[in-house]
């Protein structure tokens, strides 16, 4: 008798016990999909020793926001927000399969696209109407000092530049990083040498009335898309089609374009989450949730 195929879902604490406890519905719809084709569905706990034994053992694997550990693995992540998805091969975002794709605004009906946008803003970030005012938003992540492979330079190379424009910048710091001594000194200096700048502030009310976002790769340049606010992007992501990309274009046109630029938001938010996530609200969900894992080689 063949054994049914096992997935083992390996999750933090916190999501563990939603994900237990039913409240997760995308991996409520996952497990279901799965075990109507026969298949098991474990929930298991993350830990540096789940991950090492995970490609010792039979079946499958699927992970939270971290790398695969070996060619039976996926990693699943929230696609900026509920109830968006992605099944992928890696955890980088700026290798996703929506990365590589290619967005076209012409097919996408503007009203259907707007009434979206309208949704999703009232949602997620309910609020008076967003203003273009003359502040720049910065909202800084972590390695300040650092460039890494994805991004053009080093977050204080990339404040320094902004800066550099003289138009008012206010730059902040993620909740969930970790500063060091010289991060804040490095940081001080920069307010010192540029008065234009600003350090610290709520991200989401300096998001509202923010003339745009410059940024490497944060998720807030997304949320600045739903409230109109162009981006300029000193790194890789997935989301890097709309923005304006320093990579491509050179830090000082990039930074001079901004304030004009209009991209088609409404439209692309609709391509990015309607048309290449999975949405697990919607009845087509238990079939991008097989595409993806097809897509990853798995037998289903």
């Amino acid at each position: 008798m063949t054994e049914s195929p096992i997935l083992r879902v390996y999750l933090e604490p916190p999501l563990l016990r939603l994900t237990q406890a039913g409240k997760m519905n995308f991996l409520s719809v996952l497990r279901d999909t799965l075990t109507a084709r026969g298949w098991q569905v474990e929930w298991h706990r993350t830990s540096p020793t789940a991950r090492a034994t995970a490609p010792l053992r039979n079946g499958y694997a699927l992970y939270h926001m971290q790398a695969p550990t070996h060619p039976r693995a996926l990693t699943f992540r929230r696609a900026y927000h509920y109830p968006f998805w992605r099944i992928e091969n890696t955890q980088q975002r700026w290798r996703f399969a929506v990365s590589q794709a290619r967005f076209d605004p012409l097919g996408i009906d503007p009203s259907t696209a707007e009434a979206f946008a309208r949704q999703l803003r009232n949602r997620v970030l309910p609020g008076p109407d967003p203003i273009r005012g003359e502040t720049v938003l910065v909202p800084l992540q972590g390695h300040l000092r650092k460039c890494r492979s994805f991004q053009t330079v080093s977050p204080i190379e990339m404040l320094t530049q902004v800066a550099a424009t003289g138009r008012p910048v206010a730059a902040t710091l993620h909740p969930k990083e970790r500063y060091d001594a010289a991060d804040h000194a490095a940081l001080a200096a920069l307010a010192q040498r540029f008065p234009n700048l600003r350090l610290g502030g709520n991200t989401a009310q300096l998001l509202r009335d923010c003339a745009f976002v410059v940024t490497q790769n944060s998720g807030v340049a997304f949320d600045g898309f739903i409230l109109g606010k162009p981006a300029v992007l000193f790194a890789q992501i997935d989301f890097h089609h709309i923005g304006l990309n320093v990579a491509e274009l050179g830090a000082d046109r990039a930074l001079g374009m901004a304030d004009s630029h209009s991209p088609e938001f409404a439209r692309y938010l609709w391509w990015f989450l309607q048309e290449r996530a999975i949405n697990a609200s919607r009845p087509e969900a238990p079939a991008r949730i097989l595409a993806a894992m097809q897509k990853g080689g798995w037998p289903i």
